[in-house]
């Protein structure tokens, strides 16, 4: 599959206190598109992206919704460039197929997130299955992945705007990476491209550049990701729901320290 790549050079006039704006400049600037997505011909969303990796977007997209149960259950897929932005028609299974058209709706969001465009709140707070996996991680393994990262973050050091999703050992190497304009695009294309590698996300753990929200828990939990890291804080019903599902969560992870979620009292 032929995308475009995550970004393109703009000029800039350099704005300085006491200076005016003599100065210009270009840089890379990361590329946002709308991604409709399809499934089986029915549209079911449209999200904001960065379209790169958009076959690791699919099929974690479609793995993070519920519509498929594993990679090989998308029977084709074609990433078509549009006037307007990107379409991505994904064909799957009759079975998986009702599934699609018992939830399909058109929505737009600022970013793929696994809670726009749902019907009730007990959709959003649907029950989550346990975390089965569980790996022995040293504090140091961490910090060893929080260093390297930035050195894997190849769209964000020509951008400075890219969130990154990358996959670790349990020593604390980095196995694989994904990024975005969006925080959640970044982690369903590192699911996708990991189902797609046949990694077993349960044999390590995914750190992402992004304060944790729930949806971002929810999308690590049906992965039976054991444990998530996450660069900046992590909101009371991200923590929660990751204590009841028994995801071992870390937030606020910086160089030199980070906030293990623990179970909470009163």
């Amino acid at each position: 599959m032929t995308v475009e790549h995550g970004a393109k050079p703009l000029r800039f006039a350099v704005l300085k206190p006491g200076h005016g704006s003599a100065e210009v400049i270009e840089r890379a600037v990361i590329s946002e598109a709308p991604i409709a997505i399809e499934y089986n011909g029915i549209g079911y969303a449209v999200m904001m992206a960065t379209p790169i990796d958009l076959e690791d977007y699919a099929v974690g997209f479609s793995l993070s919704e519920g519509l498929i149960e594993r990679p090989s259950d998308i029977l084709a897929l074609d990433a078509h460039k549009s006037e307007l932005g990107w379409i991505l028609r994904i064909q799957v299974p009759q079975k998986n197929a009702e599934k699609v058209f018992a939830r399909a709706r058109q929505r737009v969001s600022e970013s793929s997130c696994g809670l726009c465009g749902m019907d009730n709140l007990d959709e959003v707070m649907r029950p989550l299955p346990r975390v089965t996996a569980q790996i022995a991680v040293a504090d140091a393994a961490i910090f060893s992945a929080l260093s390297a990262l930035g050195s894997h973050q190849t769209l964000n050091a020509d951008t400075g705007s890219a969130h990154a999703a990358a996959f670790c050992a349990p020593d604390g190497s980095i196995l694989m990476t994904r990024e975005d304009v969006g925080r959640h695009n970044a982690l369903d294309k590192l699911i996708g491209a990991l189902a797609s590698a046949d990694i077993n996300v349960s044999a390590g753990f995914i750190i992402l550049t992004a304060r944790c929200s729930l949806e971002l828990v929810q999308k690590a939990i049906l992965a039976n990701c054991p444990m998530l890291v996450t660069i900046s804080a992590a909101t009371d019903l991200a923590i929660n729901i990751a204590q009841k599902s028994g995801l071992r969560l870390i937030s606020l992870a910086r160089a030199d320290a980070a906030l293990a979620a623990m179970p909470q009292t009163g």
